[in-house]
């Protein structure tokens, strides 16, 4: 069974409200960037150069940015190596693979119904 939105705000009253945590978690989270990282990530880990063409489209530094948000939001570990040239590799924290459980239905739908939302709004 779905829960109600009115649900969720009855069982914590203050959440989602103006100054609560949860809207920055919530523009972390469904940014265009970082839907399209933390989904990326859902597939395996990544170094920086996978990430960056698998996210088409991001700068260097949204990709940075996002990354580092994510990080330390803790869904995102980053893990650096000793090596020259640097080697970095990203992958999703057990709070960041719960998170995309719950979000890639959300991925599929708009995969799915995008095509036919936008023949709409023609």
């Amino acid at each position: 069974m779905m829960v109600s939105f009115a649900q969720i705000k009855e069982t914590t009253p203050m959440v989602f409200r103006q100054g609560c945590g949860t809207r920055v978690v919530l523009d972390h989270v469904m940014s265009k960037w970082g839907v399209l990282v933390l989904s990326s990530l859902s597939e395996g880990t990544q170094r920086w150069g996978e990430l960056r063409r698998e996210v088409d489209g991001i700068s260097e530094k949204m990709l940075a940015s996002t990354l580092r948000t994510l990080t330390e939001d803790g869904l995102v570990h980053r893990e650096s190596f000793p090596a020259v040239p640097p080697h970095v590799e990203y992958s999703l924290t057990p709070l960041g693979r719960d998170l995309m459980e719950r979000m890639l239905p959300l991925v599929e739908w708009v995969a799915d119904n995008a095509g036919e939302m936008l023949r709409r709004s023609e």
